[in-house]
Order: structure tokens, then sequence, then C-alpha cells
């Protein structure tokens, strides 16, 4: 058998849950289970699936054959777009999540040449992904949706860039930044899509690149203005209750502050209360979490399956998680999230993409703008992997989270709105 194709064997046998000594799999834990074996598991698990996730993009994208490839799946409900944004969204969604595992030193592990491979290949993508002459030159010059998934592509420059951005070639980095500032053509409404246009104004900062102040002032501004209180943002001028507090709106107001937070002490103060704010909507999403490991099937999007939890990976990645919050409690409830999501073996197709659904393939739940490359935003879920097996994060016993503890009759905290 073919390295690959072990590897994929391996990746699939954790994704399912089965328990064998070679894929180090293991099922929901329970409190008894806190032993350096499960802690291991945890992240052989985490390593495994964002492989299996990404190895069939990026191996096929760095020798421009994506389109070749991957079959456009798109929702029963399609809007009628250009349905090659697919690939965009595919690349830019899946680099965004995958770039801090990447930024990890090389090792001799397994999972360290799985890093290594990876790493490879998405150089080789990136510089595919702005080649004109490449089959697998991105949607660009087309529609307004090219402006929501460059800024996962830019986000993922940001979050990795010794690994991502810092060794592409000059002809790649300037024709990146051409492609990024050309579409400062779409007019973003007033909702989410201010934050896009303002991740690549961060992205041009970050690399010492002149940068448009008023798209990021606005987003900002917008966004304050937009806080309804205890954690939550509306979405524009109206509040909807789904995972976009998730999917884009917390994550990418937290970065672009990040980036800028340097810079003034009005720029620091925003950071510090957005930082506050994340944490508290972490708090929430972290009791959302059943005892089982299921969450709340509510609102759009609903496809993105286990991305809904990016702000609680996002925190533990930055060693930013709330108080209240163990490392160990974290780390166990999202594993049991991501098991309880892809024990299903239908959440993949045959060629290994991502399939439109929630808990498996359900096309039926998709949106008038799904498509499969959509689905890739689910790897924001892995961001943790950004730290190495040595940290806390993966090395602290696993604990009971807040829902297990409650219904299992033991002491939990009680929770109370804030006011920042």
């Amino acid at each position: 058998m073919e390295r690959r194709d072990f590897v994929k064997t391996m990746a699939a046998g954790a994704a399912l849950g089965i328990i064998t000594q070679d894929t180090q799999a293991v099922g929901i834990h329970n409190s008894s289970e806190k032993t350096d074996v499960t802690v291991k598991n945890d992240r052989a698990y985490w390593c495994d699936l964002m492989y299996r996730m990404a190895e069939p993009v990026l191996s096929a994208m760095s020798k421009g054959e994506l389109r070749k490839r991957m079959s456009v799946e798109v929702s029963p409900t399609w809007d009628g777009r250009d349905k090659s944004v697919t690939y965009m969204e595919c690349f830019g969604r899946l680099m965004s999540g995958l770039a801090p595992w990447l930024s990890l030193p090389d090792d001799e592990t397994q999972e360290g040449k799985q890093r290594k491979q990876l790493r490879e290949w998405a150089l080789q993508s990136y510089a595919h992904s702005v080649d004109p002459k490449s089959p697998d030159y991105l949607l660009w010059h087309s529609e307004g949706q090219p402006l929501v998934d460059s800024a996962f592509f830019s986000n993922a420059l940001i979050r990795a860039p010794k690994q991502l951005w810092e060794p592409q070639d000059k002809v790649t980095k300037e024709r990146i930044i051409s492609e990024l500032k050309q579409l400062r053509r779409v007019k973003p409404p007033y909702s989410n899509w201010l934050l896009f246009a303002a991740m690549n104004e961060a992205f041009f900062k970050s690399v010492g690149e002149s940068y448009d102040p008023m798209r990021v002032d606005l987003s900002i501004r917008k966004m304050n203005e937009w806080y309804v209180g205890d954690g939550w943002y509306m979405d524009g001028e109206r509040f909807h209750y789904d995972y976009y507090n998730s999917f884009v709106i917390q994550p990418m107001f937290l970065e672009i502050l990040e980036v800028f937070s340097q810079q003034s002490e009005s720029d620091k103060k925003a950071y510090n209360q957005a930082l506050k704010r994340i944490q508290r909507y972490s708090e929430q999403l972290e009791r959302m979490i059943s005892p089982e490991g299921t969450f709340p099937p509510f609102g759009r999007s609903l496809t993105y399956r286990t991305g809904a939890f990016q702000p609680l990976s996002l925190l533990a990645w930055k060693k930013l998680l709330p108080e209240k919050l163990s490392e160990g409690q974290v780390r166990a409830a999202l594993t049991a999230v991501q098991k309880r999501i892809f024990t299903n073996p239908t959440n993949f197709n045959a060629e290994g993409f991502l399939t439109i659904g929630f808990a498996g393939k359900q096309p039926e739940l998709g949106d008038s703008y799904s498509n499969n490359g959509s689905m890739y935003l689910t790897s924001e879920c892995f961001l943790a992997l950004g730290l190495p097996a040595t940290d806390s994060f993966w090395t602290a016993p696993a604990a009971d989270w807040t829902a297990k503890k409650a219904f299992a009759n033991d002491k939990f905290p009680k929770d109370y709105a804030v006011n920042y």
C-alpha cells in the first residue's frame, strides 16, 4: 500500500471512530478515561481528520488539478451564480482553518510528515490560485462572492506568515496583492461582509503594504454599533439567531483588531473590548455542547458543521480562553463534537471531498449560496492544532464540559449576563 493510501485509510478509520492501535482513535470520553492515552488520542484524531479534509484539495491544487478532480455540488436552491466559485471557497476556507497547524516546525513524527507535505502543497496551491495561466486560477474577477473568500484566503496568510507568505516567490506575492486589491471593486453590503473587506486591508498592513484605513475604520465602527450585548453582535441592522458570530463576525473582528492593536491606544482598547466579548460568547458556545457532543441545529449555513465552534478553537490557539473554561474541558468538548458530526461516512464523497450537509450528506440543508466548497469552513474548528503536542491544551487531562456536568448532577458554574 502506498504511503498516501495508507494515511487516507488511517484518517478514515479515525474519522469513523474505529478503535485500533494503529489509528489511535477512541470514542467520546467518559470522565474515568482521563489518561495519557486519551490525551494522545485526541490530538491524533484531530490531525488525521484535518489531514483527511485537506489532502484531496491540496494534493490536487498543487498540481493545478483541483478543477479536474473536484466535482461541484450545489444546493437544490442554488441562486445561479458562477459555480466555479466553489474552488475559491474550498481553498480559501480550508487554508484559513489549516494555517495554524502548518505554522508548527517540522519534525519526524507521522504528524510532522503530514504537516510538511500539506505545507508544501499549500505553497504550490497559492501560486496556482493567482496564476492566470493555471487551470486552478481562482474566480477573482467575477461577481461579489470572491470578496468573501478572499478574506479567508488572506486570513490564512496572517495566521501563518512565515510558512505561507514569506516563502512565496516575488511574482506570486505581487499577484496575491494585486488580486486582493482589485476586489476593492466590490461594494460590500452593510453586514458581516464589511469584515471581509477589512480583513484584506489588515493583511496588507501585516505585510507592510499600503492599505485603506477607511475600510478598516468603517468595519470597526459598524461592528461596535451592531453589538447587542452579552457577547452577541447583529449581522447588519438585524439580529440573526445563527452561528455567524462564530463563522465570521467574532473571529474576523478580533483578528482585524489584533493587527491594528499596536497602532494607537484607541485601537488597543477596541481589541481588548472585542476580546472580552468573544470570550463571553465562547462561554455560551461551550454550554451548547450536550453531554453526547451534539449541539443545536439552528440558523443559516448550518452545513458549515463544526465551524460553529471556531471562537473556542481560536481562543485556545491564542491561549486566551476565558477563566471559566479549562483547556481540558474545551479539548474534550470539541473532540466530542467532531466525532458526533464526522462519524457518518457520507460527510465525504467517493473522491474524498466534503459534501453538503450537517452530520452527513444532507443537500436539502444547503442555502441558496451553498456549494461543496463552502463546507470547508468546518476547518475553522481545528485552529487549536496550531499549538504543539507538548502544549497544556493537549497534555491537560480531559475534563467534563458544562452540560456533561449538569446532566450528571455534578457541580457546575451558574451563568450570568455581562455588561461589556
